[in-house]
């Protein structure tokens, strides 16, 4: 057991130990300060934010730990009437998670069962997601008002960033960190108009807050990791 965890904490970076680590305290410190009650909303964030720092290297235990965020996100969501989050996450983005860990472990790079293999989408695929993500958006929002969910429009284009990003990483694309770190911005305007309502909420957008630096990061390194494949692959 020892073992293991010396592994895992060697191979993370200095600097992905310090993102983590700070992203935990601000998190719990948010958590102590504006909620004490709602533990959901104390442990959905540091699934996610662990979720994150394996997203960045390319591991398939992100997407896992995404899918049980993603359940835990759903119920606080509901706690809140914001439907749209709740479908989202629990009829979208989990089951895209699913979909995104068996994609990434049947496309490792090499043998490297750690490291997916950093695809650059062509621009027909793009044009066609985008076009499907336009879809989605109408539909979901005729869905969303029917339900008389808060804060309409937000919600809806929470919705559109979500399955942006949710297909991005199923195709494992360096922009869905991207696509995100968009969701996160969004997110962040939907919890703090909750906020209004219920202060409590306050350490969730803290939550979103952290996942946007993480996200960033994620996408930086993904060009990262993409430039080292291609320099091997053609020296190979």
């Amino acid at each position: 057991m020892k073992e293991k965890l010396k592994s895992l904490y060697g191979y993370f970076s200095k600097g992905e130990k310090v993102l983590w680590f700070i992203s935990v305290l601000l998190i719990l410190a948010s958590f102590l300060i504006f909620d004490r009650e709602n533990y959901l909303a104390l442990a959905a964030p540091l699934i996610g934010v662990t979720s994150l720092i394996f997203n960045a290297k390319g591991n398939p235990a992100g997407p896992f730990l995404m899918v049980v965020f993603s359940l835990l996100y759903g119920i606080i969501s509901y706690s809140f009437a914001y439907y749209g989050e709740m479908i989202t996450y629990l009829g979208m983005t989990a089951p895209m998670s699913v979909f995104a860990m068996v994609s990434w472990l049947k496309n490792p790079y090499s043998r490297d069962k750690a490291e997916v293999r950093v695809a650059r989408m062509k621009n027909s695929e793009m044009v066609f997601m985008l076009i499907l993500t336009v879809f989605v958006t109408v539909v979901f929002y005729y869905i969303l008002s029917t339900f008389n969910t808060a804060n309409l429009l937000p919600s809806t284009i929470s919705v559109s960033t979500s399955f942006l990003a949710a297909c991005l990483t199923y195709k494992r694309s360096a922009c869905f960190a991207l696509a995100y770190a968009a969701n996160d911005i969004i997110l962040v305007i939907l919890w703090t108009l909750a906020a209004f309502s219920d202060i409590s909420y306050l350490s969730v957008i803290t939550c979103f807050a952290v996942f946007f630096v993480n996200d960033m990061y994620t996408f930086i390194n993904w060009t990262k990791i993409q430039k080292r494949q291609n320099i091997k692959n053609v020296k190979q």
